[in-house]
């Protein structure tokens, strides 16, 4: 049974390789059923201020190769108050908005979590470069996030390589490393320092040691930012061992450019569950995939709830660093 006739879209927090492709999948799955489309430019902001535009075919042509986001995002304080709160919510009721699909990380989904306790269906879709969110195997940007960082390291390693020397190299991720965990191990990383597990110093040193006592003319360390500076690494690195050491932050490097293609369909498919979720009267929910499948789970749970980290992966990259 159709619960909506209008949803709304928009995307907040930091913005996610694969977010466009999600917007056009929403869109485009909405218009098929017969539903009008509401895009709300710079997230919660741009909802307290009424940046609303409608959404239309041609409108999501051509973007789901572009990174970032169409709608735009930005941060908003001031929707963590219940008084904005209200008047958002009193926006999209205004806009004749049905059902709301919030496309975000954690914190996109507090705010989401607020309106649907204010009684609009609200459902919510994972883009998080980060992916830290629970209910999913990977939330939209992950993979697009990895492969920048892993091309980085390929071309730092030349450069590693023809010098013979140490490179630190500080990737996102404050509360988590999913992002360091893969993209070291597929990179050859020597040492992985993230925030869910205490790192040793003295370990990473003795690695480094050892690899040029066998020979090794260079070596990679990928530090999550959460876990250590990579600048206070390198020169720790540099004053006990003397080793010619060069540190490299990438930075907001990660975020952009064009997604790949796991998140493209990823997105794609997460978009369209989301519209279904809507018209089945669904609220407060989650999409994500589970060993392949799209499934759905409550919208809390990916809030309250901390997503794991592969503790194997983590030690099977120490291993092949021998």
């Amino acid at each position: 049974m159709r619960a909506v006739n209008r949803i709304g879209i928009l995307t907040s927090g930091g913005d996610a390789p694969g977010m466009n492709a999600a917007i056009r999948a929403i869109v485009r799955k909405a218009v098929y059923h017969g539903l009008e489309v509401i895009g709300i430019e710079r997230g919660y902001l741009g909802l307290l201020h009424k940046e609303f535009r409608p959404l239309s075919l041609g409108s999501v042509a051509d973007i789901i190769h572009r990174g970032g986001t169409i709608l735009r995002t930005a941060r908003c304080e001031d929707f963590k108050k219940p008084e904005f709160q209200a008047r958002a919510m009193e926006n999209l009721l205004e806009a004749g908005v049905e059902g709301l699909i919030v496309i975000g990380g954690d914190g996109s989904f507090r705010g989401a979590l607020a309106l649907a306790r204010r009684g609009m269906p609200v459902i919510g879709v994972p883009g998080t470069i980060d992916n830290d969110l629970a209910g999913t195997d990977f939330s939209i940007g992950f993979d697009t996030a990895v492969n920048n960082v892993v091309d980085a390291i390929n071309k730092i390693r030349d450069t590693a390589t023809s010098h013979e020397r140490t490179f630190v190299i500080e990737v996102m991720g404050r509360t988590s490393g999913h992002i360091a965990l893969h993209a070291g191990l597929a990179g050859g990383a020597e040492s992985i320092l993230i925030p869910e597990i205490p790192y040793d110093i003295d370990d990473v040193i003795f690695k480094l040691e050892r690899g040029i006592n066998r020979g090794k003319l260079h070596s990679i360390i990928v530090v999550a930012e959460g876990a250590a500076s990579g600048i206070e690494i390198g020169e720790e690195i540099r004053r006990r061992t003397g080793l010619e050491t060069r540190i490299t932050i990438l930075g907001h490097l990660q975020r952009g450019g064009t997604p790949t293609a796991l998140d493209r369909t990823l997105a794609s498919r997460m978009g369209a569950e989301a519209v279904e979720l809507l018209l089945s009267g669904e609220t407060n929910k989650m999409v994500g995939i589970v060993a392949g499948e799209i499934q759905a789970s409550d919208l809390s749970k990916a809030i309250e709830q901390k997503k794991g980290l592969d503790r194997e992966m983590w030690e099977l990259a120490g291993i092949l660093a021998i």
